[in-house]
């Protein structure tokens, strides 16, 4: 089977869920992330499967196979490098990449994806925070939470924005919350209530909302 741009971000998508919750992805779920019908990512996942790139077990779901991870991760790396490609030398705003990155990211070489990481600087992440897999396919592991399971008062870094909503992303830069930045939780109300934060020296007030999309880690 060819690896093609299509088959490369079925098995990306497939990746990042199993990251989020668990080993198996379900059919239903795989459709959804790639806003296809069932039947049309049911067609795909056998061929996946007949191609040694997933296991399909009925009523379960799939998990990829060694195969297919590394086709993943390597689709996973090109697009976070021209992320952080567009944002580092070409001056993109962290909104303005992700479709950038889906339309580049499909159909660049590993030779300009190594060219784009040295211009870039070797980030280890893209601009969101997510960590960038290495040349030779290992995901780096990064150690976070969710913002809206931290109890206050504690010091925290911001890590990783798990949104590609570009109004939600210029609002998030405007209150100093990208990847990176300290923040101090100083008040989380109960019942999905809002969050009151610190961050650098300003108080700040979000939603659980927007809260629900960063991920942070303890402040050393």
């Amino acid at each position: 089977m060819d690896i093609s741009p299509k088959v490369q971000e079925y098995l990306a998508e497939a990746y990042r869920l199993a990251q989020q919750g668990g080993a198996t992805v379900s059919t239903s779920d795989l459709a959804e992330q790639m806003d296809v019908s069932a039947p049309a990512a049911a067609r795909m996942i056998s061929r996946l499967s007949e191609s040694g790139l997933v296991e399909h077990e009925p009523y379960r779901g799939i998990r990829l196979t060694p195969a297919g991870e590394r086709e993943a991760l390597k689709s996973i790396r090109r697009h976070r490098l021209v992320e952080a490609f567009l944002v580092n030398v070409m001056a993109f705003g962290w909104d303005e990449v992700h479709d950038e990155a889906d339309a580049i990211g499909a159909v660049v070489s590993d030779v300009v994806a190594d060219r784009m990481e040295a211009l870039a600087g070797y980030p280890t992440r893209c601009p969101h925070g997510e960590p960038i897999p290495t040349a030779e396919g290992v995901m780096p592991e990064v150690h976070d939470m969710p913002m809206i399971e931290v109890h206050a008062p504690t010091d925290l870094i911001v890590s990783r924005v798990r949104t590609h909503d570009a109004e939600k992303l210029r609002y998030l830069a405007d209150l100093q919350l990208i990847p990176g930045q300290p923040v101090t939780l100083v008040n989380r109300a109960p019942f999905h209530g809002p969050l009151r934060l610190t961050i650098d020296g300003h108080e700040q007030v979000i939603g659980y909302e927007l809260a629900r999309v960063l991920r942070v880690a303890l402040a050393e």
